[in-house]
């Protein structure tokens, strides 16, 4: 897919701007597929996840969830615009946010999504949102998971001048499989805990936070499209 002079110029800046910064682990990224659909989902540290996914992962078709109160900004407002972020208001279920997503998938761009909502600042996992399972059963695309950490140290390590490791694990895609089952709200909530214990299964230990038991991980809904099963 090919991009804008204007996107190109400023993701080359912005790249330029997080090596200078960061060590970023690119090669996991070159698992990732060059086309959708896909619903690629990720745990959420800080404000460092989405320039690094997005500029490191294009030129592949992505797009993907941010706060509606990003476009309050004078200056992230017009970059998530150039982008083509979807913004969608956190706290409900914001249905046009969601068709909007769906249409994504449909025209086989890959969404990305942070189901915990929110930063968590420590890198320790959070309770997730079921909204990554509603956007994978309506458009039927399969998920994703890439696990990253290292970031929660950037501000300490900014303020004494050294580069922040920003790691990377991408894992092995998935589709969600109810085997017919209405997939009612506890239904939809024991999926996401699935598709949440994969991601803390990629993480060291003290990144687990809320599925830091991995004993309680299920795979009851999963299909793993690389065993073919």
């Amino acid at each position: 897919m090919k991009m804008k002079l204007t996107e190109r110029a400023v993701n080359t800046t912005i790249k330029a701007l997080i090596f200078s910064l960061c060590r970023v682990d690119r090669e996991q990224l070159e698992r990732v597929p060059r086309q959708g659909p896909l619903v690629i989902y990720m745990n959420h540290i800080n404000f460092l996840d989405a320039p690094i996914f997005y500029t490191h992962l294009r030129p592949r078709p992505l797009t993907g969830f941010v706060k509606s109160e990003t476009w309050d900004s004078p200056y992230l407002g017009p970059l998530f615009t150039l982008w083509g972020a979807i913004p969608i208001r956190r706290g409900e279920a914001d249905m046009n946010a969601i068709r909007q997503g769906v249409a994504a998938l449909q025209n086989g761009q890959m969404l990305a999504i942070a189901p915990e909502g929110t930063r968590s600042g420590h890198g320790r996992m959070q309770k997730a949102h079921a909204g990554v399972v509603m956007m994978a059963l309506l458009s039927g695309a399969p998920l994703l998971p890439i696990a990253h950490f290292g970031a929660e140290s950037f501000q300490q390590n900014f303020s004494r001048l050294r580069r922040t490791d920003f790691n990377i694990v991408v894992g092995e895609p998935f589709v969600l499989d109810n085997g017919g089952e209405r997939a009612t709200h506890a239904i939809r909530e024991k999926m996401t805990d699935e598709i949440m214990y994969q991601l803390a299964s990629m993480l060291p230990p003290s990144y687990r936070g809320e599925y830091a038991d991995l004993t309680n991980a299920t795979q009851n809904y999963l299909r793993f499209l690389s065993h073919g099963k």
